[in-house]
């Protein structure tokens, strides 16, 4: 998903803080400062301790801070999307689910539900494409925006840990996942 070659967990915990900030910058969206949190809790024992740290550290923000790195996801199959002003990461998983090859249709639906998340939440739709199909994407939109705005930060912050755990695993090592 990445441009950065995985490394080992031991590589990684021997990282400085600036070259750990540097290999996790995207794991979430727009928003580096989180990897200099999880920085400072190394060492980690697995992959997966790496990923709840990332989990832990906007999980613990202030609610201003849980809406802004919502906030710095993209629009599924929106503007930027078709402008390819995406992050590598983003631009990737939206095309392992298809979201680069809709109709002009299913631009039309996401046009339509991407602006009622906007107007209903103030907040993109957030979900990790990589779990699901283009389908049950649009499904759970459909759903979702039956939520109260807390019901949806919430699942937008689900799905961001969903999604920053992939991303996690994609930048250690595979004997080490």
């Amino acid at each position: 998903m990445t441009a950065r070659s995985p490394r080992t967990l031991s590589d990684i915990n021997a990282l400085s803080a600036e070259a750990f900030e540097l290999h996790f910058a995207g794991v979430l969206e727009h928003s580096p400062r989180y990897a200099r949190v999880v920085a400072q809790a190394r060492p980690f024992a697995s992959a997966e301790a790496v990923a709840r740290a990332f989990a832990t550290a906007f999980d613990t923000g202030s609610q201003e801070e849980q809406v802004a790195l919502i906030r710095a996801h993209p629009d599924l199959a929106g503007k930027a999307a078709l402008a390819g002003e995406l992050t590598s990461e983003s631009a990737s998983e939206q095309a392992s689910a298809g979201l680069d090859r809709l109709t002009p249709a299913e631009y039309e639906e996401f046009h339509a539900l991407n602006a009622a998340y906007h107007e209903r939440f103030g907040l993109p739709y957030v979900v990790c494409v990589r779990e699901n199909t283009k389908a049950s994407i649009f499904e759970g939109a459909r759903r979702r925006l039956a939520n109260t705005p807390e019901q949806e930060r919430a699942a937008a912050l689900h799905e961001i840990g969903r999604i920053a755990r992939l991303r996690v695993l994609d930048l250690i090592q595979g004997d080490e996942r």
